[in-house]
């Protein structure tokens, strides 16, 4: 049996855009890959009239429903009662649930306070999904032919219950097994990518093959459905090689879980340490790659330069190059790489310089950033063109730069557009 699921994600905060749907996505990944067809995603508020319409409307066109929030001890927390009135089934206090609670309370020294035994009222006959990670148990039960799952709300509660307890639960109701593979790419808009592998992305089936548009990178998603998840990935190695082969070396990664990530491993592996000298991204890089676990390996600092005083007295920057060419330049960034390079004794460093924006500066427009990494070999530079708005030029010179330190190390042309 191959069930069709609605995703039913339940809270005003998301509605209102408060809070970005993360469960959703985690949820609708994971439930492809058990061979679960998601076919429609619905937000709702915390009013339980539209909840229960909501649940309705995906009781009558799909076989699995997966809610996400309104599990919590509060008074707007009501997809529990909303479900069960919804399907008939009465709510009972389960009390493992209770004792649950209440020592975790006592392990974190807190007070339980009453309401939270709300969280302990489920349907009866539910199967209860253990949360480890908070409070609010999950539910799942079989009712009116539908598959009900509930998970809380918050992500680190409910992605961790969706793979530990909630995956288990569902693999029963899946007669076959979806892999999937992520060709990550920098340097290539999704439109060139596309039209490189149209007539390929059109014709197959199975696999699929599908591109999706991320900030500043593409993916090529490559997915098989087979029997087993070992025959489906073997479905998939042959695409994914001729894929690669096609699109060379915009290409960083296969099932990588970021750019900055295989930076750091591609680094780390070769024993080379990094420095940033940061000045319109304000140290946007430096949080991005220490968010990858072990970046103490290889991260030696970084100079958040974004005076031209501290480009001078830190970094080294003369002076009168800023004076005549302005801190927006290629001469400036590749003294900023050199200069941090220098000072924190790293094998690389990085320079960053622009114009976020919105307006121009130096009677330079924004959106223009130059970016250089140094090394033991030279220097290398690249200008960018990355139009308006201040959190765009900022993430595009990121991901830039990062691609930049890949394509170095590496020994690849500084530009795709190069080879």
């Amino acid at each position: 049996m191959s069930l069709t699921a609605e995703i039913l994600s339940i809270g005003t905060e998301l509605l209102l855009g408060d809070i970005t749907n993360t469960d959703a996505q985690a949820i609708a990944q994971e439930l492809g890959a058990l061979g679960i067809n998601v076919y429609f995603q619905t937000v709702v508020g915390d009013n339980p009239e539209r909840i229960r319409r909501a649940v309705e409307i995906a009781k009558s066109r799909a076989d699995l429903i997966v809610t996400t929030g309104g599990l919590g001890p509060t008074y707007d927390d009501i997809t529990k009662q909303t479900l069960a009135e919804s399907f008939g089934l009465p709510l009972e206090m389960h009390e493992p649930t209770v004792e649950r609670i209440r020592s975790y309370f006592e392990r974190r020294g807190g007070t339980m306070t009453e309401n939270n035994l709300l969280q302990a009222m489920l349907p009866r006959g539910c199967t209860v999904l253990e949360n480890d990670w908070g409070t609010a148990p999950g539910v799942a039960f079989e009712a009116n032919g539908k598959v009900v799952v509930m998970l809380p709300g918050p992500p680190r509660e409910c992605e961790p219950m969706l793979r530990e307890r909630v995956l288990p639960y569902l693999k029963k109701f899946s007669d076959a097994a979806l892999v999937s593979r992520n060709i990550r790419v920098v340097g290539l808009g999704e439109s060139a990518m596309e039209y490189r592998l149209h007539d390929r992305i059109v014709s197959m089936t199975n696999p699929t093959v599908a591109p999706y548009a991320k900030t500043f990178e593409c993916l090529l998603r490559v997915t098989a459905r087979a029997e087993t998840s070992e025959e489906a990935r073997a479905m998939t190695e042959p695409v994914v090689e001729e894929i690669c082969r096609e699109l060379g070396d915009v290409v960083y990664g296969v099932d990588a879980d970021s750019l900055e990530s295989v930076v750091f491993e591609l680094l780390r592996s070769r024993g080379l340490t990094l420095a940033a000298a940061e000045s319109c991204t304000g140290g946007m890089f430096g949080e991005r790659f220490t968010s990858v676990p072990g970046a103490s390996e290889v991260y030696r600092g970084g100079v958040c330069s974004y005076s031209n005083d501290l480009k001078v007295n830190l970094l080294g920057v003369d002076a009168g190059l800023i004076e005549r060419l302005g801190a927006v330049s290629a001469e400036v960034a590749q003294q900023m790489a050199e200069g941090v390079r220098r000072a924190c004794g790293a094998d690389i460093g990085i320079g960053i310089t622009g114009v976020a924006g919105p307006a121009e500066s130096e009677r330079k427009p924004a959106g223009l950033v130059y970016i250089a990494v140094a090394d033991a070999a030279g220097v290398a530079v690249r200008e960018l063109h990355l139009g308006r708005g201040r959190e765009r030029v900022r993430t595009g010179a990121v991901v830039s730069t990062l691609d930049l330190v890949r394509r170095r190390v590496l020994g690849l042309p500084v530009n795709p557009q190069d080879d």
